[in-house]
């Protein structure tokens, strides 16, 4: 896809934000969230509470794992990574689970709706742990070993990554509906709610 196209494409997603239905077409009095994500350090159980809260709504689940890498361990290019990204946040409703840094401020711009998982270290290296050796449907392959580089991100994720995440928030959070939870008890309750 050329410059030119892909520019007209963004244009057009943007109007259609501006114009469209993003925003205002809940009804009066209750939010409906129809564009959703879903972001928390690794092994915070993103991919599980997306599937949960994708069963419950109806709305399309992406997990971005599954987009940026290739069952044969290789990643997409950023470009085409992008515009498949864009390809989604165009449609009308959906769920993306993932943090992705680098993609996190335009997602933000057209979600309705933020999960945080901001669960402690270690809860999240326990749920990194617990998935090896398992078949996911967030990515195209079974873990067999928590790497060392993967887990020193997992340690330092508050640090590293929080901060800017919080800032985000703040700066795109208006007239969005924000949950932060800070434990998978708080997660279950709002699924069952």
């Amino acid at each position: 896809m050329g410059n030119e196209v892909r520019s007209i494409i963004r244009l057009m997603l943007c109007v259609f934000l501006i114009t469209g239905c993003a925003g205002g077409c809940q009804p009066a009095g209750r939010r409906i969230m129809k564009r959703v994500i879903v972001i928390g350090s690794p092994g915070s159980g993103k991919s599980t509470f997306s599937r949960k809260l994708s069963d419950k709504t109806g709305l399309a689940l992406y997990h971005l794992d599954n987009i940026w890498h290739l069952p044969d361990r290789t990643t997409l290019t950023r470009e085409a990574f992008d515009d498949k990204l864009l390809a989604i946040l165009a449609t009308e409703s959906w769920i993306i689970d993932g943090n992705y840094s680098r993609t996190l401020e335009i997602r933000l711009k057209y979600c309705d709706t933020v999960f945080l998982l901001d669960y402690p270290v270690e809860v999240c290296l326990g749920g990194a742990y617990a998935r090896l050796g398992k078949e996911r449907e967030d990515i195209p392959w079974s873990e067999n070993e928590l790497e060392e580089k993967f887990r020193k991100f997992i340690e330092d994720f508050p640090k590293t990554k929080l901060p800017g995440i919080y800032k985000l928030l703040e700066q795109y959070g208006d007239g969005k509906e924000i949950h932060v939870f800070h434990s998978r008890e708080e997660a279950e309750q709002y699924l069952e709610g």
